[in-house]
């Protein structure tokens, strides 16, 4: 099925991609054929498929996300080399 000349622009337009008006007939065809492309992969039969989650199987070995805490000493110790503190937290610029 061929894209109509206004989904070429709207898809243009989308990707922020600037057509000149003999580009757009190109497009039609290569658009086209890569959504028929997309319309063959659907009809794969995938409901038994088992979702990869990592293509070599390879599982991340990290720590527990667990506070640790380094008791009031430490934390003094460590806002002393902050340069500005409000309320005694870290003060930083504004982002935005």
């Amino acid at each position: 099925m061929a894209l109509s000349e206004e989904e070429v622009r709207h898809i243009a337009l989308l990707a922020r991609i600037g057509l000149k008006e003999e580009e757009i007939s190109r497009y039609q065809k290569d658009l086209s054929a890569v959504f028929d492309f997309f319309r063959e992969l659907e009809k794969v039969p995938t409901e038994d498929v088992e979702p990869i989650r990592h293509i070599t199987g390879v599982v991340d070995v990290v720590r527990e996300d667990v506070e640790k805490g380094f008791g009031p000493l430490g934390r003094e110790t460590l806002l002393r080399n902050v340069p500005d503190l409000k309320d005694n937290f870290v003060k930083v610029r504004s982002v935005f």
